[in-house]
């Protein structure tokens, strides 16, 4: 077994010891190894090579020195990936994003953690949905029960099973 040395504010430690004991761990230690294991189990579920439409929610603190930049950046390499991001400024210091992302499930999920690995970054969270494409097609010239009228492209739908 391989020991490992992990750091924690204060008032996190202290949270952190209080979920255990909710939770019947005997120690730091079997909360910590759990957390690891349901963080591999949940990763390797999600299909690696397929496609996927996600939600990644995640608080900063704004003060951080050009956070805000970096996360824009990052955002604008990446906007074959983002579809739309939400804004909220929770108070003086922080501010609360949620991204729309879509695409090939491994590339959504890097740029998710890139996001998350920022400094100032907080309580990042992937909601991530396996989806199938289900055919490209075009809508040109329809105009029954409401269709309308767009260039061709790809629907996706929630991959089941």
């Amino acid at each position: 077994m391989q020991r490992v040395t992990v750091s924690l504010e204060e008032d996190l430690a202290e949270a952190f010891d209080a979920l255990a004991a909710e939770q019947g761990y005997g120690s730091r230690s079997e909360a910590v190894r759990d957390l690891v294991r349901r963080a591999i189990a949940e990763r390797r579920d999600e299909a690696a090579d397929g496609d996927c439409v996600a939600n990644l929610s995640y608080v900063y603190n704004h003060h951080v020195r050009a956070l805000a930049q970096r996360l824009t950046e990052i955002s604008h390499a990446h906007h074959d990936q983002v579809v739309a991001t939400f804004h909220v400024h929770l108070d003086h210091d922080h501010c609360l994003e949620s991204m729309m992302l879509k695409g090939r499930t491994a590339r959504v999920r890097a740029l998710a953690d890139a996001i998350r690995a920022e400094r100032g970054v907080r309580f990042g969270q992937l909601n991530l949905i396996a989806v199938e494409p289900n055919g490209s097609h075009a809508h040109e010239g329809r105009h029954d029960h409401g269709a309308h009228q767009h260039g061709a492209h790809e629907h996706l739908r929630p991959r089941i099973g």
